[in-house]
Order: C-alpha cells, then structure tokens, then sequence
C-alpha cells in the first residue's frame, strides 16, 4: 500500500510528530511505500535544523531525516506555513533578503501542490494532529 502523511503539528508541542514518525516506521517496516510527508501548519517545525532538544529528550527533526535518508523519503514542508515560521532554505533566505537559512536534511520546501500530489500518488492520506 502506498500511504501520504500530514503532519501538521511540532514536534514538542504535540504528539502528532513522533505519531506520524512512529506510522512511517511501521509502515516502511511492513513493506509499505511512503510516497510523501507534508509538513503543514505548525508541523513545519520538524523540518528545522536549527532544534537543539536536551540530551535525555527525542530529537524528531534528527529522527525524520535519518528516516529520509535510509529509505529515500520526500519531505515536504509547506512554504507558505514555513515562511511565516522563519523556516527557510538557502533560496527562500536569498529571495526574502535573509542571511541563512535552517531547513533540515532531507527535507524541502514546496508548495500545496505537492500534497495534492501525494493525494493522487497514494492509496491512503493519514493525517496527525489538527
């Protein structure tokens, strides 16, 4: 089965985040095909390098990129919700006059089109948090 995730809450404010991670792991696990995780809404907070969790605490943003890494996952975060969080890729920085960026490995920025996408691609949209 192939599945889309949304995750459109932090990682720290929610248990949406380790939810989806914990999803995509079993699923991936199963032999199950992840065609892409959307990062919405306050979930574009996982896709910050820029996170620096205490030593004894999970470290999510860390988490979904080894994740993407291991099994060539799409990491899509939102650029309309990450703009308004200052998440931004070298790109973004340059065309909004910033002077760096922080998105995470693994991850990219694109638009509402890429979930639209994964919505067609998938056989199943499973959606973590509100």
């Amino acid at each position: 089965m192939k599945f889309g995730i949304v995750v459109n809450e932090g990682p720290y404010t929610h248990q949406a985040s380790d939810s989806a991670l914990q999803f995509a792991r079993a699923a991936l696990a199963k032999g199950h095909e992840i065609v892409r995780v959307f990062f919405y809404n306050d979930g574009v907070n996982n896709g910050t390098r820029l996170t620096v969790p205490p030593q004894d605490d999970r470290n999510l943003q860390k988490s979904w990129s080894e994740l993407a890494a291991k099994h060539g996952l799409d990491l899509v975060v939102c650029i309309a919700a990450a703009q308004r969080r200052g998440v931004l890729d070298a790109g973004e920085a340059k065309r909004h006059g910033k002077d760096a960026d922080n998105i995470a490995p693994g991850f990219r920025i694109s638009g509402l089109g890429q979930l639209v996408e994964a919505a067609i691609l998938a056989d199943r949209m499973v959606t973590f948090g509100d």
